[in-house]
Order: structure tokens, then C-alpha cells, then sequence
């Protein structure tokens, strides 16, 4: 969980924070995520996420497209010593990564968004936090 700051340096990398680093693992996923950003999984969850999308119909023309996008770029990632990360240029693309970023801990993945990205979609969804939160959550929160 958390939320970090971070830029990609002159090659396309990006130093994964410390305190994110012990539940991606040594090895993880990195794929297109939702939102303009991308998704990035320890390889335990990537695995549930398979048998999830194994459960999708091939018959369905929005699963199909879902399914295809979400594996088509996704990649693993073995950082280097001082846990840093290439993203491809496709993903950076998919996510309108330049260089400041966002990096957010959000349960079982990890987030990257570009900074201009982010900042406008939670200021967006700042303004309707409680009423998302007393439709989703409940009000045992």
C-alpha cells in the first residue's frame, strides 16, 4: 500500500519503492492496466488472474478484446540490483508515461500512472470518495 513519486530515468526505467518491493517478489508481471495505468503483479497473484480469465467466454467479443489486451502486453519483470524496472515503450504509451510517475500499493498489485494522469483522475474521484464508499463498502467502514 502507499503512494510514491518516482521518474523513469534516461533509459526508460523505473526504481521500484523499497516498501513495495517484498510482495512483488523477484520476479512479477507488468501489463496494461485500467484507467491510463498500468498493473503490476507478484507472480502468485498473476496466476489467479489467469484461472479468472480462463473463466471468461471466448463466444463474448468484449472478453475476447479484454483478454487479448490484458496478455498481449503483459510482461515479466526480474529487476536488476538496485530494483530497477525497463517499462517498453508500448506500455509507456498505454499508460502516457513520460517520465514523473505515480506508484500505488493497492492490495494484491501495484499501480503506475503518469503523474499529469493520476493527479487528474483522484482528483476526480476525490469528490465522490464517501458517496463511493457508503455504495461500495457499506457503512460498516
Amino acid at each position: 500500500m502507499g503512494e510514491y513519486q518516482h521518474s523513469l530515468d534516461d533509459k526508460g526505467r523505473l526504481i521500484i519503492p523499497s516498501k513495495l518491493r517484498e510482495g512483488l517478489g523477484e520476479k512479477f508481471i507488468l501489463t496494461r492496466g485500467l484507467d491510463h495505468s498500468l498493473f503490476v503483479y507478484p507472480l502468485t497473484e498473476w496466476s489467479n488472474m489467469e484461472e479468472k480469465m480462463k473463466t471468461l467466454s471466448t463466444t463474448q467479443a468484449d472478453a475476447r478484446a479484454f483478454v487479448r489486451m490484458f496478455f498481449s502486453g503483459a510482461v515479466e519483470c526480474e529487476p536488476d540490483k538496485q530494483w530497477r524496472i525497463s517499462i517498453p515503450q508500448n506500455l509507456r504509451e498505454h499508460a502516457r508515461i513520460n517520465k514523473d510517475l505515480y506508484i500505488l500499493g493497492v492490495s494484491t498489485r501495484v499501480e503506475i500512472w503518469a503523474k499529469e494522469v493520476w493527479e487528474e483522475y483522484s482528483s476526480k474521484a476525490e469528490e465522490s470518495y464517501e458517496a463511493l464508499a457508503e455504495k461500495i463498502v457499506g457503512i460498516g467502514l
